[in-house]
């Protein structure tokens, strides 16, 4: 749902409050999660501190934590991620705080549990179809669900599917474009970058959708390709109610990466920036120079797969690819010589490190509320 809150003139993006569910901030920007650990509790807390939506990635959060002890992953996670919202919401005690859960992981269940017993206000959802996700949150109603699509039918089987079994229905969409959002993408490789994809037909697609099939006005996000206030703009008119972004977010003082990781986005070039084929057998974005030295180190260090942290892993089963998991918590910790960057295709434009505040006053201009941001 959105409403006006500076009702003057023209209606302009920076005056639209986002509600999803029973959850409300003033300003329609969810910071986007990304794993491992490069959102956790200082990015996240800071953008809900700033008054948008942010999200602790759930993924592999136990590594590289006083609770892993290097033979409990499962037990780790958990526990991990309860901690890391605990310190979020130290930053941000009344903001809107969520984690983002993939359903290709094992522990998926797990994670949405413990996401919902660490105070998370919402769940956004992708890496598969996340069908079961109102029987995994049925005990904390309150837990605005958002699950992540890159088209109208996946909505739609998300939807129906939810309906039948759960008398439940999405509390808001979130429409990822594969052609450039980071990480792991929702669509097959060889779609990517052919012109097929429109996001924002997609987006009023699944807008359309929603409200003709169930009468549903519920906010639908566009994920992907958003770099500046023009792009945000340009989301909000060809539809979306609102945006979700990560890559911008990575080079600024709270990201919870290491310097060294970056400093990777800092000297990037539109060219380092590619496609490769993850082992949970997903397409991805990152920056693909050392992918052989990634499989190289993981083929002499650990050739048998160490934690067991997706469901359905080529590396697992195959010793096809690489370890996803410790690739990108290596890189996470600035290890970048077998450390894997994800990104999204905008990360070259990144030219200096800021703050998440800077970032909302350029969106958002002098109607930053500075008793939210600080």
């Amino acid at each position: 749902m959105l409403r006006m809150i500076s009702g003057k003139g023209q209606p302009q993006a920076a005056g639209v409050a986002l509600r999803i569910g029973k959850h409300e901030v003033p300003y329609p920007l969810i910071q986007g999660g990304m794993a491992v650990r490069v959102s956790g509790h200082r990015l996240a807390g800071n953008v809900a501190r700033c008054g948008g939506i942010g999200l602790v990635a759930s993924a592999g959060i136990g590594i590289n934590t006083p609770r892993f002890k290097g033979d409990n992953y499962f037990a780790a996670e958990p526990l991990a991620l309860k901690d890391e919202l605990a310190k979020a919401y130290e930053i941000a005690p009344n903001g809107v705080i969520g984690t983002n859960c993939m359903v290709a992981v094992t522990d998926y269940a797990e994670l949405v549990k413990a996401s919902c017993e660490g105070g998370a206000k919402l769940i956004v959802s992708g890496a598969g179809l996340p069908m079961n996700l109102p029987e995994l949150t049925v005990d904390w109603p309150d837990v605005a669900l958002v699950p992540i699509v890159s088209s109208a039918k996946a909505a739609e089987l998300i939807t129906r599917k939810w309906h039948k079994s759960y008398h439940r229905l999405p509390d808001a969409v979130v429409v990822e474009d594969p052609d450039t959002a980071g990480g792991h993408l929702g669509e097959k490789l060889e779609k990517i970058g052919t012109g097929e994809l429109d996001q924002y037909a997609s987006v009023r697609s699944v807008k359309a959708y929603l409200r003709n099939t169930w009468h549903l006005d519920v906010p639908v996000i566009a994920a992907g390709g958003v770099w500046d206030r023009a792009d945000f703009e340009y989301a909000l008119a060809h539809g979306a109610d609102g945006v979700q972004m990560g890559t911008r977010f990575v080079c600024t003082e709270e990201c919870d990466a290491d310097d060294a990781f970056k400093q990777a986005y800092l000297n990037c070039s539109k060219d380092d920036i590619g496609l490769l084929m993850s082992p949970a057998g997903l397409p991805g974005r990152a920056l693909v120079a050392n992918v052989p030295a990634i499989r190289e180190r993981d083929l002499e260090v650990t050739p048998n797969c160490p934690t067991g942290c997706l469901r359905k892993c080529t590396y697992k089963s195959e010793q096809e690819r690489f370890c996803i998991v410790h690739a990108l918590d290596r890189a996470q910790r600035g290890d970048m010589e077998t450390g894997l960057v994800f990104c999204g295709s905008n990360a070259w434009k990144a030219t200096r490190i800021e703050t998440v505040q800077g970032i909302f006053d350029e969106f958002f201009h002098d109607e930053v509320p500075r008793a939210v941001c600080g």
